[in-house]
């Protein structure tokens, strides 16, 4: 293995996968060196099913080891949704905050409980797939708070900090994030792979 290719163009994912996977004695490249590639579709019925697909689809494209992410907000007063569909909840991230938001009203605070899921699939040349799952749990608070990450970090509430996601640091937000938690439980496997 003398590199990993991140199975994303999502610029903001990049940077936090970038982060979080520099302490790889690997360089990192991502779909967006690879113009010509043609994007798998996420059609899966869970988060480890469209990771493996992503990883798996650009790994017989490139011929490289790839890192694929599928992560999503499960709401448990909405019983798990938006959960895999947290994306496509609507067209733009205003509008599917303001209908996670509107689904809300008039929920009390007890019954807000919600995590940020995320499950990485890293797919080898080997065929071996290595598939690690992380979780953030928090409120959805009643309005948006910060300027920072994206998605739903402005409207997910970390009672250890008092702050949404939104209102973390870069830094906090990598120690402590789904992808983070994730990104933990990959790194000594793929160390143990280089030896």
């Amino acid at each position: 293995m003398k590199q990993i290719v991140l199975s994303t163009h999502n610029s903001h994912k990049i940077i936090e996968l970038s982060a979080l996977f520099k302490s790889l004695p690997l360089p990192l490249k991502s779909l967006n060196d690879f113009p010509s590639f043609p994007p798998a579709s996420e059609d899966g019925a869970s988060y480890e099913e469209n990771a493996v697909k992503k990883a798996v689809w650009s790994l017989r494209h490139l011929y490289l080891p790839c890192l694929a992410d599928d992560s999503g907000l499960e709401v448990d007063f909405l019983k798990g949704n938006p959960g895999i569909h947290s994306a496509r909840y609507a067209d733009t991230n205003p509008e599917r905050i303001e209908r996670l938001l509107t689904e809300l009203r008039g929920v009390p605070w007890e019954k807000r409980t919600a995590r940020f899921v995320c499950c990485m699939a890293l797919a080898l040349p080997s065929e071996d797939i290595i598939i690690k799952t992380g979780y953030c749990h928090g409120y959805i608070i009643n309005e948006e708070r910060g300027s920072g990450g994206f998605g739903y970090d402005p409207v997910f509430f970390l009672p250890d900090f008092g702050k949404t996601m939104a209102e973390l640091t870069f830094e906090q937000k990598n120690r402590i994030s789904h992808r983070s938690r994730a990104a933990g439980f990959l790194i000594p496997e793929i160390l143990q792979k280089l030896q």
